[in-house]
């Protein structure tokens, strides 16, 4: 993880990386005829900041290091951006793109992610299960003696879960303070506003109530994103991060729309969409 002071220059960069994965996931989700690209465009920038920030400590020269950082992506539904980020880390080729929700795919590139895919950890997608897979790991990885960390990504309409909230007294029980979970609170799950299913608000004090070091920030804001991530980890507490997005980010007609959940574009939205993203 890189401590040092972001400049104006990283941040402009970071938002040029974040604009080419939407990019690249629009494209692989319209040549595959299906994904999810509203979710995918919301996590696009959190994702970014993970990993092209310095944040995650990961080779992908290197998968299986025991000492690498872990990133579970509990919204399994979004590999549009998964495989998008991992072909840009270097974990696979963005050939390998072209094979995406293909039966056969050389690299298991399934429509939720699988963990023979280099540089994924598990299996994911049955939504509410990532915070607890992630709480395990980061128990083992503190057992092995190693200070790595874990990441998850959640979606808001999987925090109306209740193994989440098992997962919340979990992690404060053991004092999993190597866990970082971070909530992409778009407000707007697969056929409905999310609150008008389970209001999840106050989302902060729930998550202060089970005693987690908590942040909220603008997940469109790169500088602000990178601000949280950095910070040292808490001595003893989980950390959970809420971050304010927009499902469908970046491309006017998709955002916050319930309908751009798990639609891939028509032609001519693809090409509309192309033209917003640069």
């Amino acid at each position: 993880m890189n401590d040092s002071p972001l400049t104006s220059l990283d941040v402009t960069q970071l938002k040029q990386k974040a604009l080419e994965l939407r990019r690249l996931a629009l494209k692989i989700i319209f040549q595959a005829g299906s994904g999810h690209p509203g979710g995918s465009f919301s996590a696009a920038d959190l994702m970014t900041a993970l990993y092209f920030g310095g944040i995650l400590n990961y080779d992908p020269n290197n998968p299986d290091d025991p000492k690498r950082d872990r990133f579970v992506l509990s919204k399994g539904h979004v590999t549009g951006i998964y495989y998008a980020v991992l072909a840009k880390a270097g974990y696979i080729s963005e050939s390998d793109l072209d094979s995406y929700r293909k039966i056969n795919s050389p690299k298991f590139l399934s429509g939720h992610p699988h963990p023979k895919t280099p540089g994924i950890e598990i299996a994911s997608g049955s939504l509410g299960q990532g915070l607890s897979i992630g709480h395990g790991i980061a128990l083992g990885t503190k057992l092995d003696g190693f200070d790595s960390k874990v990441y998850v990504i959640m979606g808001d309409g999987e925090l109306h879960e209740g193994q989440v909230w098992e997962a919340a007294m979990s992690a404060d029980k053991f004092k999993t303070n190597n866990l970082v979970a971070i909530v992409d609170y778009n407000k707007v799950a697969q056929d409905n506003i999310t609150k008008d299913l389970k209001d999840l608000e106050p989302l902060e004090d729930k998550w202060n109530a089970f005693n987690w070091d908590v942040h909220r920030v603008d997940g469109h804001d790169m500088q602000a994103i990178m601000n949280v991530l950095q910070l040292p980890l808490h001595p003893e507490k989980p950390r959970v991060i809420i971050a304010d997005t927009v499902k469908g980010k970046g491309v006017s007609f998709m955002e916050g729309k319930t309908a751009w959940h798990g639609v891939a574009p028509s032609p001519e939205d693809y090409e509309k969409a192309l033209k917003e993203l640069v």
